[in-house]
């Protein structure tokens, strides 16, 4: 059996959502499935081509009908598809349903191919709040039931039975474990803790409330304990640096909230071997959604350290190493966190044997096995 990944962006080895398709790419191909990849690329000279897998599959050309081209000119990938017989079209939504993507689609199931598409988050109107996106949120909001009417199913990591009227494969995030390294020591917290958030930050992550129970704590707290929160990844937009910056810099934080910037491979291993307690996303209810599978707090257990979260993850819920926050904007309780961490017994090695079963590999054996 052939398949195909679709993307409609471009596919970068340093680049966390692109990672999170290679995962998704080798799990496949664990599943005995010839799985080679379609993403766009733009180069440094302005070309935009049409990529399979590091090959130029159609050069697009350059300038503003280029551009345009890229959004509507399917043809290369439809004869791909048909000249190589694949059979299954594995589609990443990119919130861009419209004539052409409708187009394509029916043109693939028309050469004999499956085609499912993956809504990596869902509900995901309310990440709309740039007002230039708001017209491609229009038009996708158009043409959205009629894409997913002429798919096979939906792959989603919510709970969600039917979206946009088509069935849903409901899988979650998986990990793969070879590429995930476990947290080898367990720090002496009897003076001081160390908390981690590891995000490309977006409003959602909701780590302004962590900042802002630091200003509470450290009002507070008279006893000399510290608590530390490094944040490794960038602040994504003007909203984020503003809900970030602002508490910390009022609280006058700056000496216990640390901006690491990103940071890979030895240097993020480094970062998890000094933290004791992790921060998955505490503010999902700001974009509506109250279920979902995230992959950061399947990366926390994989590294084995106990981690906080606001959402419903059906994965963890009653998982041990885990504290649950309120689904809403009120400040973190940091002596909850202190007192969770000093009392966690569970070891590393523990906590990622736990979750086992969310390999990749499992996760795409779901979506094979229904289709």
């Amino acid at each position: 059996m052939k398949a195909l990944f679709l993307i409609f962006h471009g596919f970068e080895a340093s680049n966390g959502i692109s990672k999170k398709i290679f995962y998704q790419l080798k799990a496949l191909e664990e599943c005995d499935i010839d799985t080679h990849i379609c993403y766009y690329n733009l180069n440094i000279q302005g070309h935009r081509k049409w990529m399979i897998d590091k090959e130029v599959l159609s050069d697009l050309g350059k300038g503003f009908l280029a551009k345009i081209k890229k959004r509507c000119y399917y043809n290369s990938i439809i004869n791909y598809i048909k000249n190589e017989k694949i059979s299954l079209v594995y589609i990443r939504s990119y919130h861009n349903a419209n004539p052409f993507t409708i187009h394509l689609v029916k043109q693939i199931k028309e050469n004999g191919a499956k085609v499912i598409m993956e809504i990596p988050t869902y509900p995901y109107d309310q990440e709309y709040i740039d007002k230039s996106m708001i017209l491609e949120l229009f038009i996708d909001k158009l043409f959205r039931k009629r894409l997913a009417n002429n798919l096979n199913a939906i792959v989603t990591f919510s709970n969600e039975k039917i979206i946009f009227g088509q069935r849903t494969i409901r899988i979650s995030n998986g990990i793969d474990f070879s590429a995930i390294k476990q947290k080898e020591n367990v720090n002496d917290i009897q003076y001081e803790l160390h908390l981690i958030g590891v995000a490309e930050v977006h409003y959602w992550h909701g780590f302004d409330r962590i900042i802002k129970g630091l200003g509470e704590f450290y009002r507070l707290n008279k006893n000399g304990y510290k608590v530390y929160f490094h944040i490794i990844g960038n602040l994504t937009g003007q909203r984020e640096r503003e809900e970030i910056l602002t508490p910390l810099k009022q609280n006058k934080l700056e000496q216990f909230v640390i901006l690491h910037g990103t940071k890979h491979g030895d240097e993020l291993d480094d970062m998890f071997e000094q933290a004791d307690f992790a921060i998955g996303s505490l503010g999902r209810h700001r974009s509506n959604i109250s279920n979902i599978k995230t992959l950061k707090n399947r990366e926390y257990a994989a590294r084995g350290i106990p981690f906080i979260y606001s959402e419903i993850d059906d994965d963890f819920e009653k998982m041990p190493y885990i504290l649950k926050a309120s689904a809403d904007d009120t400040p973190i309780d940091i002596n909850k966190i202190v007192e969770f961490a000093t009392t966690q017994k569970y070891t590393p090695f523990e906590i990622r044997n736990s979750i086992k079963h969310l390999s990749w590999k499992n996760q795409m054996e779901k979506v094979l096995n229904q289709l």
